[in-house]
């Protein structure tokens, strides 16, 4: 994996230090748990997360790392799923350079935590729309809560179609009624005043990630 190769280099300098790695979305896969007040345990989330993924994506799922955590009080649980492969050749090529890998976090995650006031705000309610190259990862929080997560394939005219995008979403989820704020994590430029029955903001990705 190209990413992967790159680290020896990108480790170079770092030597008897410490290091955190962001995911790109398109090594994760995520699922939200539902709040179950039954389980009780680790090991009884972690068996609910892994049915959860084998059953959307099969045997596969298996050499899957997982990792949940708490989104809300008895709200749902997210939880991310990495190949183990990779996982292990991060931490190699870490360990190669002397360098103390720790954290591995996805894309998404480290999106909402940097960005956890303008994506709540004082409605609660708000899509957060993750560019990639060639994809979109979507989320939404419903009055302060993890609803949804959708990861999508998208090509340079996304920006134009957002509205159709979401609508489409949000008819998928049923929802009573559209969730018209969205804040964008865009590889570029965003223009906010696009579309004007949203209430848009935009980060730079590139901003973002200088923010780590």
């Amino acid at each position: 994996m190209g990413a992967v190769q790159a680290l020896p280099q990108a480790f170079a300098a770092g030597a008897g230090r410490e290091a955190s790695i962001i995911l790109a979305d398109q090594f994760v896969r995520y699922a939200l748990l539902p709040w179950s007040d039954t389980l009780k345990t680790h090991e009884q989330w972690l068996g609910l997360a892994r049915h959860r993924f084998s059953a959307v994506h099969g045997p596969g799922a298996a050499d899957w790392e997982i990792k949940f955590a708490e989104t809300a009080p008895s709200g749902p649980r997210l939880a991310c799923a990495v190949d183990r492969s990779l996982v292990d050749a991060l931490t190699a090529a870490a360990d190669a350079a002397t360098v103390r890998l720790v954290s591995v976090q996805p894309f998404l995650v480290a999106a909402f935590n940097r960005l956890r006031a303008k994506v709540i705000g004082p409605a609660g309610s708000c899509w957060l729309v993750v560019e990639e190259p060639g994809r979109l990862t979507l989320a939404l929080f419903l009055r302060g809560v993890w609803a949804t997560i959708r990861s999508r394939r998208a090509d340079w005219r996304w920006r134009r179609v957002l509205p159709e995008i979401l609508g489409r979403e949000s008819a998928f989820l049923g929802l009573e009624e559209p969730c018209t704020r969205v804040v964008v994590c865009a590889q570029g430029a965003f223009d906010v005043e696009e579309h004007q029955s949203f209430s848009l903001d935009a980060v730079d990705y590139q901003e973002l990630a200088l923010s780590a």
